[in-house]
């Protein structure tokens, strides 16, 4: 009976935890939008004012260098949380407030990064926290850390799936819960992403990543496969270079927090002032490539996707930091309608196929990789794009690109 009683206490803290990282989820990228809409279009709208991008790059940047000098250098990537939680069990929750702050502004900022960084430390502090007031009544409690993170990223990018299998799909092997506990995974990851669709219906949306339809398309375009999946994988051979070599100039300056701020806010300021979409996470600039691609160019959206890249290493290292995933999956949004446009290939088809190759690339971990992908691309060009989430896998990155 105790068991049994147990398990039935686990369950329902499962639906409630869920329920609240969906309501957290909401109500953080809610904030984000009513913050990004007043600093970028109601001020903007009402006042003409010079270099107004770099004006607010700059002057935010400060304030967050500022911030980060008192309360420290947060968010950690989600690689850095997840590895923290996979050794420890836990992670710090005296600080979770601090870890909203500054997660947000960056993100209210512009900067060329995505909100699963912050988010995802933040929820994990918060389990922590519960978990360690449960133990009193429930001594299973160990796992719920690792499940309130899953149901966490499934619910960011819209994907409960995504979110089961990205923490767990190890570069090796995959780490498959036991059964009992794939059950509280996928109840927490349902539970947050109801709580987040119920809150969107009746509040307002938080947040969404444009989706592409289907274009049914020609057999010769597979053809094209291969050559998309190698831009796609340089791509991410550009992405983890660039990460390098702004984390090896950044280390050089690492006790002047708010120097490396201001100029990286400096930065982005002109960056955005000379090319606008390499601002932002990018989930919403994509319905432009989709509707205005043809017009913005070849040329031009092969230089969007290379600074977006560039952008979001300078942004993360600078300290203007969040997540890179949907920078990234921009990035090869417009890397794809170029060459798909090149070739004279399907532009979803070959958008498809190049986000996957720089996706698999840098992530490794081709389920997830797909599944994640799967809320931008339609489901018909998923054979393609699993041939290259795979071949992303086994082609190896230079060593010294790799951080441990």
């Amino acid at each position: 009976m105790k068991k049994v009683k147990n398990a039935i206490l686990l369950l329902i803290y499962t639906v409630l935890l869920g329920a609240i990282v969906g309501a957290i989820v909401w109500a953080f990228l809610r904030i984000m939008n009513i913050g990004i809409n007043f600093v970028w279009k109601f001020i903007p709208g009402r006042f003409d004012i010079p270099f107004y991008t770099i004006i607010v790059c700059t002057v935010g940047a400060f304030f967050i260098g500022l911030w980060k000098k008192k309360f420290g250098d947060y968010p950690e990537e989600l690689r850095v949380v997840l590895k923290k939680v996979k050794k420890t069990g836990g992670y710090q929750y005296n600080n979770i407030f601090t870890i909203l702050g500054s997660a947000l502004f960056p993100l209210i900022l512009g900067a060329s990064v995505g909100p699963e960084a912050g988010l995802t430390g933040v929820i994990a502090g918060l389990c922590t926290w519960i978990g360690d007031k449960l133990k009193k009544y429930i001594h299973t409690v160990d796992e719920l850390n690792m499940i309130g993170i899953s149901a966490t990223i499934g619910t960011i990018f819209k994907s409960p799936m995504f979110g089961f299998v990205e923490p767990l799909e190890d570069e090796k092997k995959p780490v498959i819960p036991k059964k009992p506990k794939v059950i509280l995974y996928l109840v927490a990851a349902l539970s947050a992403f109801g709580s987040y669709v119920l809150l969107g219906k009746f509040l307002g949306s938080g947040s969404g990543i444009y989706s592409f339809g289907f274009i049914l398309f020609d057999w010769t375009d597979c053809i094209f496969i291969l050559p998309l999946g190698i831009i796609g994988i340089i791509g991410g051979l550009l992405y983890l270079a660039s990460r390098k070599l702004a984390n090896v100039i950044a280390s050089r300056f690492e006790k002047y927090v708010v120097i490396r701020c201001v100029v990286g806010g400096i930065i982005l300021g002109v960056m955005g002032t000379l090319l606008p979409l390499t601002m932002f996470s990018g989930e919403h600039q994509m319905e432009e490539i989709a509707k205005n691609g043809a017009e913005i160019g070849i040329f031009l959206l092969i230089v969007i996707a290379v600074f977006k890249i560039i952008m979001t290493t300078i942004c993360i290292e600078a300290g203007l930091k969040g997540g890179h995933f949907f920078p990234i999956i921009f990035a090869g949004v417009c890397l794809g309608f170029a060459f798909g446009t090149l070739f004279n290939v399907n532009v979803v088809f070959a958008m498809a196929i190049v986000t996957t190759g720089i996706v698999g690339f840098t992530l490794k971990k081709p389920l997830a990789t797909i599944l994640l992908l799967m809320i931008v691309f339609p489901f018909q060009y998923l054979p393609a794009m699993l041939v290259i989430a795979l071949a992303a896998r086994f082609i190896p990155a230079p060593k010294i690109l790799i951080e441990e």
